[in-house]
This record gives C-alpha cells, structure tokens and sequence, in this order.
C-alpha cells in the first residue's frame, strides 16, 4: 500500500470515477502516482442521496482540486442484527456511482463480503465499550462493534488523512472519533451537518421504505427536535419537555428513545447540563425505523 507522503495527483481536469470490487483494484486507482497530496475517504453502505453528496463535497472541499476522495459501499452484515434489514437495504450501485462522480469521487470501492472478510466473520472485533451500550447500542445490541471493526478495515485500506462522516449518526460520529483518538489511527474524522428535505425530513436511505401517509407521521420525529431545539435557552428540561409533547400528540409512530445527550461522552445530560449538547430521538415508522438528531446550546 502506499504510504501517506506517496499518493496519487489528480490533475485538475473532468474527473471519470473508477468503480472498484477488490484491494487488488482499488489500490492504484486510488493512488495512480507518487506525488504528495491529501486525501479523503467516505463510508456509506449505498443507496446514496443528496447527504452522502454533502460528505463527498465536503471531502472534495478538504483535499483540493489535486486530491483524492474515495466513497466506500459496503453494506456490513457485521452491523445487522437477527431480524434487522439487511437482505431489504436498497442497493443501487450503479446511481451510487453516478452521484458520486457528480459529486467529485475519484474511486468508488464496493467491495463484497468476502472481500472485506476473506476468511468468514472475523473473530476479533473492536468493542464500542459502554459508549456503544447506550441509546442506538442498547435497542441494537452489538451494532457498533460492527461498525467499529468496519470502518477500522477500511481506513487500514484506504489509508486517508480524512474521513468524513454525517452529524445524523451522532453516536456513530462520536464513537468512531474516540476509536481514532483511543487507538492511534492517523486520520481525522470530520463531521458534516445533516441534510434535511424542505420539509424538515432528515435524508436516509430508508425514507424510501415509507409510504406516502408514513413519510407524512415521519416529520413528527423533526417538529419533536425543533421544538426542544426553540426552547432550548430554558434548559434541559424544557427541552425534553417541548420534545416530548410533539411525540405524544403522535400517531402511528412508535418511540424507541427521545435523549438530550452530553456529546463528549455520549451520555443522558443532566438537568443542570450547559452546553452543547445532541437531542436524538429514534422511533418506527410502519416498518422503517428511523433516527433523528439536532446539536443545540443548552443554557
């Protein structure tokens, strides 16, 4: 693999997106040269929207015209539980690869399973450690130890100075930056605000898993965060309470958690809590979960 001050130069000219299935491939269409320059990796599992274009352009934005930005599309078994969605996660490889492009990827590398674990599920696994226990860890026991031991074979392959996740996964954001600060990794984790429709709805690739009265009961769980994030000068119980009105005016959502969150170590704020902190709700739609987040400054 080539090293940080050996990468490839993108000259500064129309880019074409090399799509790549193996390390074997994905290696010098990364790294076609030896010049110096930055680059910049995104993980996605697929289905890509206009938030994965934000975290690409974000990327593109990071390195330069002469840097490299690689999008990865993996759709990790290791993070889906019994019963989860894998086998129903949309793949849509081909306008992944579209978008990308537009969005100025130079590689996209969707490697399959027995790529990324050539030798069946890997019996060593990074542990998210209590950080990984609460809100999504507790109703998804697990999850993050596969996101973990994911993401960190991905940055060992991609080997970036950059990796660019959403502010919508906030645990994820945030257990992911304390496994780079905890275990050495050289790379910084830079996080991109959530995308939203024009409606509030928060991009996901399984908003298209929603019906049309479904998507309607989903901006419940947004007007939830916008009403905690109004009040917020009057302090964490305000904020829990605005929040917590709007889901039980609700119907035909189920809630999992609704949490105003301490983002240093992703715990339950206390009631004298100052600061920033994350409002995270997650909820069932139909059959689609879906989660929702907004930082605001607690007073």
């Amino acid at each position: 693999m080539a090293g940080k001050t050996q990468r490839g130069k993108q000259a500064t000219q129309p880019r074409k997106t090399a799509l790549t299935h193996t390390i074997a491939d994905f290696e010098p269409a990364f790294w076609p040269d030896e010049q110096p320059v930055d680059n910049a990796v995104v993980m996605t599992m697929g289905a890509l929207h206009e938030g994965h274009a934000a975290l690409i352009r974000a990327a593109r934005k990071e390195v330069g015209a002469d840097g490299r930005v690689a999008v990865t599309v993996f759709v990790n078994p290791l993070q889906f539980a019994a019963g989860e969605d894998l086998d129903r996660y949309p793949r849509t490889l081909a306008a992944d690869v579209r978008l990308a492009e537009e969005a100025g990827a130079d590689v996209v590398f969707a490697p399959l399973p027995e790529e990324v674990y050539p030798n069946g599920e890997p019996q060593v696994r990074i542990t998210a450690g209590p950080m990984g226990e609460r809100f999504e860890g507790a109703s998804r026991p697990g999850h993050f130890d596969g996101v973990l031991t994911v993401v960190a074979k991905l940055l060992h392959i991609t080997d970036p100075d950059f990796a660019f996740f959403g502010e919508k996964d906030a645990q994820q954001l945030a257990i992911v930056q304390r496994m780079v600060a905890d275990l050495d990794f050289d790379v910084e984790v830079i996080g991109v605000p959530t995308v939203r429709e024009s409606d509030g709805l928060a991009l996901s690739s399984r908003n298209r898993f929603l019906s049309e009265d479904e998507r309607a009961r989903a901006l419940t769980l947004s007007a939830a965060l916008f009403a905690g994030r109004d009040v917020a000068a009057q302090g964490p119980k305000a904020v829990r309470a605005a929040a917590a009105a709007v889901l039980d005016a609700a119907e035909g959502i189920t809630l999992d958690y609704l949490a105003l969150i301490d983002p240093d170590e992703f715990v339950e704020a206390p009631d004298d809590f100052q600061g920033e902190a994350v409002l995270a709700v997650a909820a069932t739609v139909g059959s689609t979960r879906l989660i929702d987040n907004v930082r605001i400054i607690v007073r």
